[in-house]
């Protein structure tokens, strides 16, 4: 699984949040959604490191790439 994201039925009942963190994944995609770039992410969430961001992005380009390759 991945290396920056985490999920603890005892942290948010299971949420996946960015390692070392409290921030849910989910809130990437809304800024994301809303239009908001990774730096706004960032700068309302400090704890999440844009290193985080970009290998979390990372790893799901990974992912699709070798879904659609298996399709």
């Amino acid at each position: 699984m991945s290396k920056v994201i985490h999920s603890d039925p005892e942290i948010l009942s299971g949420m996946p949040v960015f390692v070392g963190t409290r921030v849910p994944v989910k809130n990437l995609f809304d800024y994301l959604e809303a239009g908001n770039s990774i730096d706004d992410f960032i700068d309302d969430f400090p704890s999440v490191t844009q290193e985080q961001v970009l290998s979390f992005l990372k790893e799901l380009k990974e992912d699709a790439t070798k879904s659609k390759q298996a399709a």
